[in-house]
C-alpha cells in the first residue's frame, strides 16, 4: 500500500470517527485505533492517534465552550496528568492485550449495570480524580479510553453539549501529557508528526459536522447512542481489535 493510499484511508476514517465522537462524546479513538494499527503498526498508531485526537477534542472543546463544567475538569486532571505521563513512558514495553480485554468486560458491564439501575447515584466531584487516573493510564497505553469515562460523566448528570465539551476538555489534558511522554520515549517521529498535521483539518471538519447533528437530537436519544457506543467498544476490546 502506498503512502498516499494510506493517508487517504486514514483521512476518511478520521473524518467519520471525529463526527461520531462529536455526536456521542467518544468512540472515534476506540474505532480509529484498529484502522491506524492495520495501516501503520501499533507503536506508530498510538502516538499518531493521540495527535489526531488532540485536534478532534480541541474542536469539540471550542464548539461546546459555553457548557463546560470546569470544576470536574480540574479534579479529573489531578488524576489524569500523572498517570498519563507514567503510561506514556511505559508504552514501549506494556502488555496491551490483557488490559484491552479487561476494559472490554468493564464497558459491557457498565451498560448492564445502567440498565439494572437506571438512576445510579451521582458520583462526587472528588471521585473524578480516580476516574482521571484510570483514564490517563489506559489512554496512554491504548490510545483512547473515552468509553471508560462516559458512565461517570453521564451519572453526574451531564448530557449533550455539557457532556461532550467537558469530556473533550478532560481528554485534552491527557493527550497533551501523553505527547510529552511519547516525545521523551522517542515515539514522536517525524513521520508521526507529519501525518498528525495532515489529518488535523479532516478531524476538525468531522467535529464541526457532528456538532450540527447533536444539536438536533434529544437527551434520551443521546444517552442511547452513548450506551450503544459502550457496547461496540467493549466487544472490540474483547475480540482484540
Amino acid at each position: 500500500m502506498t503512502t498516499l493510499t494510506s493517508l487517504l484511508i486514514a483521512s476518511s476514517a478520521a473524518f467519520a470517527l471525529a463526527l461520531l465522537s462529536a455526536v456521542a462524546g467518544f468512540g472515534g479513538g476506540v474505532l480509529l485505533l484498529p484502522v491506524f494499527t492495520a495501516l501503520f503498526g501499533l507503536r506508530f498508531a498510538v502516538p499518531m492517534l493521540t495527535l489526531t485526537q488532540l485536534s478532534s477534542n480541541a474542536g469539540r472543546v471550542w464548539l461546546n465552550r459555553h457548557h463546560l463544567n470546569r470544576r470536574l475538569i480540574g479534579w479529573f486532571a489531578l488524576g489524569a496528568v500523572p498517570s498519563a505521563l507514567a503510561g506514556g513512558l511505559f508504552l514501549a514495553h506494556a502488555p496491551l492485550a490483557p488490559l484491552k480485554r479487561a476494559l472490554g468486560v468493564f464497558l459491557i458491564g457498565v451498560v448492564i449495570w445502567r440498565r439494572l439501575r437506571p438512576a445510579p447515584r451521582k458520583p462526587g466531584d472528588h471521585a473524578f480524580i480516580a476516574v482521571g487516573a484510570a483514564s490517563g493510564l489506559g489512554s496512554a497505553l491504548l490510545g483512547s479510553v473515552g468509553p471508560l469515562t462516559a458512565p461517570f460523566f453521564l451519572a453526574y448528570g451531564l448530557t449533550r453539549a455539557a457532556y461532550i465539551g467537558t469530556e473533550a476538555t478532560a481528554a485534552l489534558t491527557m493527550h497533551l501529557t501523553k505527547l510529552a511522554a511519547y516525545g521523551a520515549g522517542d515515539l514522536l517521529t517525524g513521520t508521526v508528526l507529519l501525518y498528525g498535521i495532515v489529518l488535523t483539518p479532516v478531524t476538525l471538519a468531522g467535529a464541526w459536522t457532528g456538532k450540527k447533528i447533536v444539536d438536533r437530537i434529544s437527551d434520551r436519544v443521546f444517552v442511547h447512542l452513548v450506551e450503544a457506543g459502550l457496547i461496540i467498544a467493549g466487544v472490540m476490546f474483547l475480540i482484540g481489535l
